[in-house]
């Protein structure tokens, strides 16, 4: 297990703690639930927000949940067990058959997103059930620029994730505290860090929408630097916007 001692750059702490206070992100008295699959982004997060809970800047409770998603790869559960246990943090680990549902002989499209809908409906069971008030996912910044770009692509709608969404029907709260960290700063401090993340048994890894579209930006990118910067400025609200009408639909038309 990694020796090297858990510290944050104060820029990391910075921005950490700027998410938090500005979308109200952690209160006193929270009990959190981190979904951690193992990789790089969530593995960051684990141990962002167990030294957050460490120096007591705010008093919450923190535990992680990884959900073995059922694939023919196996799960390291002995590599998620031990760098919970050298980050001091309760580990979770919940069965399923996702796998089967979302990709194998029971699904009817191969579907990310119903693997994605079928792990957020075990996450947000399993805090009710274990008493956790808010979940906590890892998306960063790329991931919210992504985002909105598959939204507009493949979905025609001009949306992403927000940084706290509260479940009405459930009464949990989701937040996203890494929303202001950069994909590329993640994986340098991981690696300087000596953390190895746990590979991905998905098939599908790499080959998704978001790869795509992950692409397409790096791609742009790379002719202009103020590509990134001007889409991540459109996810704001107070941004100028000058759109059609919505639609009128003829009710008579048989088209």
């Amino acid at each position: 297990m990694n020796t090297k001692r858990l510290s944050l750059p104060r820029t990391f702490t910075q921005k950490l703690l700027k998410a938090i206070r500005e979308f109200d992100l952690i209160r006193p008295g929270d009990r959190v639930l981190v979904g951690f699959s193992g990789g790089k982004d969530s593995s960051f997060l684990l141990y962002a927000l167990s030294i957050l809970q460490r120096h007591q800047v705010i008093p919450f409770e923190l535990g992680a949940l990884t959900i073995d998603l059922g694939f023919e790869t196996k799960l390291d559960r002995k590599a998620v067990q031990d760098y919970c246990s050298w980050l001091g943090v309760m580990s979770h680990i919940m069965e399923t058959e996702i796998a089967k549902y979302a990709f194998g002989e029971e699904s009817s499209d191969g579907s990310c997103a119903t693997c994605s809908f079928l792990r957020r409906g075990a996450m947000n069971r399993f805090a009710k059930e274990n008493g956790y008030n808010v979940v906590a996912l890892a998306h960063h910044h790329d991931d919210a620029v992504e985002t909105f770009l598959i939204s507009i692509i493949f979905s025609g709608q001009i949306k992403t994730f927000l940084p706290r969404t509260e479940l009405d029907r459930t009464g949990l709260t989701v937040i996203r505290p890494l929303v202001y960290f950069r994909e590329a700063e993640i994986r340098e401090f991981v690696r300087q860090q000596e953390i190895i993340p746990i590979h991905s048994p998905c098939p599908q890894d790499g080959f998704t929408k978001r790869a795509e579209v992950k692409a397409l930006i790096a791609d742009l990118t790379r002719h202009d630097q103020r590509i990134f910067n001007n889409l991540a400025s459109v996810i704001r609200e107070g941004r100028p916007q000058e759109l059609w009408p919505a639609e009128i639909y003829d009710k008579g038309s048989k088209s």
